[in-house]
């Protein structure tokens, strides 16, 4: 492979961590890096599993690249002397392909810094650069995604689940020297309102809206 590339590309480290602390970081820098971004809303059928949406946003990015990894370390274009097996590294990467696992992929001192899946991975070997694996490989952004069954789809588990999204009343606790008119005036805003605290409460408070008692939880007006 050739070592010439840009000053830019050049001055990047790109560096992939599984959730154990796991890293790699690649040897040779590509001379290339693809991002692509869209935004829509998806909604895939999964056998057995119903339907994943994808929210309305900036679509799952794709992340790719291509370069090699040496079997001999050299200056000229590696970041670092101390560098990893090419065929150990390959097995390293098809195992986390396969686990589908989140990883976090950092292309510093870019902004990248994002928790991906390996999408695919390709591999070439060259017969006048022994030990030296060439390969492609892209990366989708990964999002945590929520699943609905069939059961849930059909009015199941998840209308059960669903949040309530009715407002919560909120309320008072008399304390000692307070009246309806003087709640009104420090809660609403004005005491003539102490009528409607007095209707929403009138089974507890009884028929004189004048007795109240510390410790009652008075229903306020929304």
């Amino acid at each position: 492979m050739s070592a010439v590339y840009s000053d830019l590309m050049s001055q990047f480290d790109i560096r992939l961590t599984d959730s154990t602390g796991d890293e790699l970081w690649f040897p040779v820098n590509p001379t290339e890096i693809s991002i692509r971004r869209d935004r829509s809303l998806e909604t895939f059928q999964i056998m057995n599993l119903g339907e994943v949406d994808f929210p309305y946003g900036e679509k799952i990015k794709e992340i790719s690249f291509s370069t090699f990894f040496p079997a001999v370390s050299d200056p000229s274009f590696c970041r670092y002397p101390d560098i990893p097996n090419p065929q150990l590294t390959m097995n390293k990467l098809n195992t986390w392909m396969s686990d589908r696992q989140p990883l976090r992929l950092m292309i510093t001192p870019s902004e990248v810094n994002v928790l991906v899946i390996i999408s695919s991975h390709n591999s070439t070997f060259k017969a006048n650069e022994p030990g030296d694996v060439y390969f492609d490989i892209s990366f989708r952004t990964w999002r945590e995604y929520r699943v609905r069954t069939l059961d849930e789809m059909n009015g199941g588990s998840l209308a059960e689940a669903r949040p309530d999204l009715k407002p919560v009343p909120k309320t008072y606790t008399v304390q000692s020297g307070d009246s309806l008119w003087a709640i009104a005036k420090l809660n609403l805003g004005a005491g003539s309102r102490w009528s409607e605290i007095y209707e929403l409460n009138a089974g507890q408070i009884g028929p004189n809206p004048d007795l109240i008692r510390p410790g009652q939880e008075l229903v306020m007006p929304s």
